[in-house]
């Protein structure tokens, strides 16, 4: 079965943060603190899908409490921060929903990505991702991580399942 036909399927997004949710880039400021960047293409595409009944999970080594904030700010419940096995939290999101994981897509850039990517039904990245993963991964999206690649998988799924008509959202 071809990629654009198992996503008729897909009933839940899992994300890696750093490198899909944003482009990698840390920003380190005067006052030790750190900062990153967020699409808010990828938070419109989030929150709608949220709006349709996809889940959609977090899963990510780092703690940042930015990160957290935006988050849930979209309505993302299922956030999985400092995941040393992210098939742990992979298996915790799945068996919580009762998913299959020919249901689930998954989004990731990095070798810690790489187990979940395996598992799941479909597995994607960024055109920023590393070799190994990109080897892997059934679609590689033409967009990059923190510049939409997160709303670009969302869209395929919710317009191939008839769910992409234009509303009005909430602010993202």
């Amino acid at each position: 079965m071809s990629y654009k036909q198992r996503l008729k399927h897909i009933k839940a997004f899992i994300f890696d943060v750093d490198g899909v949710f944003t482009d990698g880039s840390i920003l380190l400021l005067p006052n030790e603190q750190m900062c990153r960047v967020m699409n808010v293409l990828d938070g419109y595409a989030v929150v709608k899908a949220l709006k349709e009944g996809y889940k959609i999970g977090v899963i990510t080594g780092g703690d940042d409490p930015m990160v957290k904030h935006r988050i849930h700010y979209l309505g993302i419940e299922d956030y999985y921060p400092k995941s040393s096995d992210k098939c742990i939290d992979y298996e915790d999101f799945k068996q919580k929903y009762s998913l299959e994981d020919a249901e689930i897509l998954t989004m990731g850039d990095d070798l810690p990505d790489m187990g979940i990517l395996q598992r799941s039904g479909i597995a994607t990245c960024p055109p920023n991702a590393v070799q190994e993963v990109k080897a892997i991964v059934d679609y590689i999206s033409p967009i990059s991580g923190g510049k939409g690649a997160v709303r670009d998988v969302i869209e395929q799924v919710l317009k191939i399942q008839g769910k992409w008509e234009i509303d009005e959202t909430r602010s993202v």
